[in-house]
């Protein structure tokens, strides 16, 4: 049996982070329903990187697993009570609205609790429900911009180079996933449920424990150098160094033990905690000079070998094709009705006696409407005429081959 087997989520969030933490939760074994609009929640309509699919595409496919598809229309008067009868028999329930549009939606918090006094409530925000920020775009590079992280790295004078996928929703998914299996052992000892609230600033904040408290503890403010450097309040050499053919990814390592490995005398006399820092741009640049005349094989033979703190720079090829990464299967497989063999990231975490799994493929747009109404109490009369008068969508039978998917 899996850990959230018995729960049922109701998931009403769109682009990431709602629907990243929904499907964790379903990955334990939570029933997780996505309640979407009629014509489909916008990730379905938005291809990440220019990939398509035959009717779902990569980032949905992504972020949808182990969930069904309840497809109606919640402005409606018939949709927006049919869906109260599904939150009766609903134990978490999330959104990521705007503030104030689940209230005009009739699904905020005060209404929901009405019918089902012990349901945990998770609404994820960009800024907070409330405050001056309320009603900005809680978009990714935007939060990751204001969150101060993008000054521990980099060179003076230079742009800023923000985090090449969705940090900030990442963590506000885990933020919210948290709070949600939190919320349900507290209802579990107690019987109450509760509103769960997560913002994107808070979590990126909260992302930055250390770095963040070496500022507001220790009075070291974030200094840029001009020397190729990954983060500011870490001791040189750390980054990210050019070689004959590529990139290595380099860190603690004491100066006097490679002025002798990459034949530097420039770097014997430095010690690593009283020059780490404060001869920085030195010591990264002797660093540089030196990598950068032999290929990336060599010097992981030799520094690996030392036991010096090193490692290759992958692409995603590369990554997948990684001996470790095959051991951990850190990517899971499963087959779908239009887009054949689909390979995402898999679960993060382990568990001996209950572990996650795909049960489900990411679901079609209304696949499975007319299940979940009947889970409702809805009697097959009832859902077809909610079909006819166009209140909900069922989804029609796969009608495409399904696509190849690259092989891991």
């Amino acid at each position: 049996m899996r850990v959230l087997e018995g729960v049922r989520v109701l998931d009403l969030s769109i682009a990431m982070s709602g629907p990243f933490a929904a499907m964790k939760l379903g990955d334990l074994g939570a029933d997780v329903i996505k309640v979407e609009p009629l014509t489909g929640e916008w990730q379905r309509h938005a291809a990440a990187g220019g990939a398509t699919g035959n009717e779902v595409n990569a980032s949905f496919l992504s972020l949808n697993r182990n969930k069904r598809s309840l497809s109606v229309d919640l402005k409606s008067e018939a949709g927006l009570a049919a869906l109260h009868r599904l939150v009766a028999t609903a134990d978490v329930f999330l959104q990521n609205y705007r503030p104030g549009v689940a209230q005009r939606l009739g699904v905020d918090y005060e209404t929901l609790r009405a019918i089902r006094p012990d349901l945990v409530y998770v609404s994820i925000s960009g800024y907070g429900e409330t405050g001056p920020y309320a009603r900005r775009p809680g978009q990714d590079l935007l939060l990751q911009a204001m969150s101060g992280a993008l000054f521990s790295a980099g060179r003076p004078g230079q742009a800023p180079t923000p985090a090449p996928y969705f940090l900030v929703d990442a963590f506000a998914a885990y933020s919210a996933f948290e709070g949600a299996l939190a919320a349900l052992f507290h209802r579990q000892r107690t019987g109450e449920g509760q509103l769960v609230q997560v913002n994107m600033l808070d979590a990126i904040i909260a992302a930055q424990m250390q770095e963040i408290s070496v500022r507001t503890v220790g009075g070291v403010p974030q200094r840029r150098g001009e020397a190729i450097h990954a983060h500011s309040y870490i001791r040189a050499p750390y980054g990210v160094y050019p070689t004959s053919d590529g990139y290595l990814a380099l860190t603690f390592a004491e100066p006097a033990r490679l002025a002798e490995l990459l034949d530097e005398p420039g770097l014997a006399s430095l010690d690593a905690e009283r020059d780490g820092f404060e001869r920085r741009e030195e010591i990264s640049t002797l660093v540089e000079a030196r990598l950068r005349t032999r290929d990336t094989a060599h010097w992981l033979d030799v520094l690996g070998a030392a036991g010096v703190w090193c490692g290759p720079v992958y692409d995603y090829d590369e990554l997948l094709a990684d001996p470790q990464v095959r051991h951990n299967e850190s990517f899971v497989s499963y087959e779908h009705p239009t887009e054949g063999r689909v390979t995402t990231p898999g679960f993060p975490f382990r568990l001996a006696a209950s572990p996650p799994s795909v049960t489900r493929p990411a679901p079609l747009n209304g696949q499975h409407t007319r299940e979940v109404l009947a889970d409702a109490g809805l009697d097959p009369e009832s859902i077809g005429r909610l079909e006819a008068d166009g209140v909900v969508h069922s989804a029609a039978p796969a009608s495409r081959p399904p696509a190849a998917s690259p092989a891991l």
